[in-house]
C-alpha cells in the first residue's frame, strides 16, 4: 500500500496521530528531503528506511519504488512540509502505483494554501490554487494577465526573494486597490498575516525585510464579475434547465442557483424558449 502522508507545514505539533501510526508502520519512507525526513522521524522517535524522492528523481526510483509496493511492503511519500502532491513531488509515483493496482490511501494534515485561506477573510467557497508562478518577470506576468478576470479567489505559493517581484506584478496587472493577504512563516514562531491592498502591502513588504523571509503565501481577491459574464452564464443555465424543466421551475431553479432578480430570468427564460432553446 502506498500511503500519501501529510506532515506538519511548521508546527511539528500537527502530525495527526494517524500519520504518526502509519510513518510507524511503513517499510519505507520516500522523502522530498531525507535530511528533514529523518528529523521529522527522530522527534517521532522513529527509525525507518528512508529513500529520496523528488521532482529530480529519474524513472529508477520510481520502478524500485512500486516493486517494493508489489513486493507487499508499505511505503509512505512524505513532502518537505504540507501535504505531497501540492506544488510538490509525487503525481508520477501515484500514477505509476494507480496503473499497477496498488492501492494509494491518503493520511491528510497540513496544507499551506488551506491554512492560509482559513484565516485570509477572504472569500473562501470558491478559490483557485496557482502555486508558484515562473520564475523570470515576463512570463509571470503573462501568467497574470490570464487570471486578471477570475473571480475566484487566487492563491499562490512564492519564494522569500521574489515575494516583492510578485507583489509588483500583481499591481501592474491586477492594479494596486485590489485587496491581498500575504501570510508567512504559518504555523511557526514568527507568523505574520498581513491583509489590505496590493499597494499597501508593496509598501508594507518593502519596508520590513522580515517579511521578505520564510515560507510564504500570497492571496488575492477574486475580480468583480462582468454583467456580460452573468448575462452569458444565465443563458447558459437557462438552456439546460429549460431542456429538463417546465418553464416557471426552470426559472425558480435559476434564481437559487445564480442569485439573479427573477423578472429578468423569467423574460430571458421566454424568449429563448420562444426561439426554440429548449428543443
Amino acid at each position: 500500500m502506498l500511503h500519501i502522508v501529510a506532515t506538519p507545514i511548521g508546527n511539528l505539533g500537527d502530525i495527526s496521530r494517524r500519520a504518526i501510526e502509519v510513518l510507524a508502520g511503513a517499510d519505507i519512507v520516500a522523502a522530498e528531503d531525507t535530511r528533514r525526513c529523518r528529523a521529522l522521524l527522530t522527534h517521532l522517535g522513529l527509525s525507518r528506511t528512508v529513500l529520496a524522492y523528488h521532482d529530480h528523481s529519474d524513472e529508477h526510483r520510481e520502478r524500485e519504488l512500486i516493486a517494493e509496493l508489489q513486493r507487499g511492503r508499505s511505503v509512505a511519500l512524505v513532502a518537505d512540509a504540507g501535504t505531497p502532491l501540492v506544488s510538490d513531488p509525487g503525481f508520477r509515483l501515484v500514477r505509476a502505483a494507480r496503473i499497477a493496482g496498488i492501492e494509494v490511501v491518503c493520511v491528510p494534515g497540513p496544507c499551506a494554501a488551506i491554512a492560509a485561506l482559513s484565516i485570509a477573510g477572504l472569500p473562501s467557497d470558491r478559490f483557485v490554487f496557482e502555486g508558484f508562478l515562473p520564475a523570470r518577470e515576463a512570463a509571470r506576468r503573462a501568467r497574470l494577465e490570464l487570471l486578471v478576470d477570475e473571480t475566484r479567489t487566487l492563491i499562490f505559493y512564492e519564494s522569500p526573494r521574489r515575494v516583492c517581484g510578485l507583489l509588483e506584478d500583481l499591481r501592474a496587472v491586477f492594479g494596486g486597490e485590489r485587496t491581498a493577504v500575504v501570510a508567512r512563516e504559518l504555523t511557526k514562531l514568527h507568523e505574520t498575516v498581513l491583509s489590505g491592498s496590493i499597494d499597501a502591502l508593496l509598501e508594507r513588504v518593502l519596508a520590513d525585510a522580515e517579511q521578505q523571509l520564510g515560507e510564504i503565501v500570497v492571496l488575492v481577491h477574486g475580480a468583480a464579475a462582468s454583467l456580460d459574464a452573468a448575462t452569458v452564464n444565465s443563458e447558459k443555465l437557462l438552456r439546460v434547465l429549460l431542456a429538463r424543466l417546465p418553464l416557471s421551475e426552470a426559472v425558480d431553479c435559476a434564481v437559487e442557483i445564480s442569485g439573479l432578480a427573477r423578472n429578468g430570468l423569467y423574460r430571458q427564460a421566454l424568449s429563448l424558449r420562444d426561439a426554440g432553446a429548449a428543443d
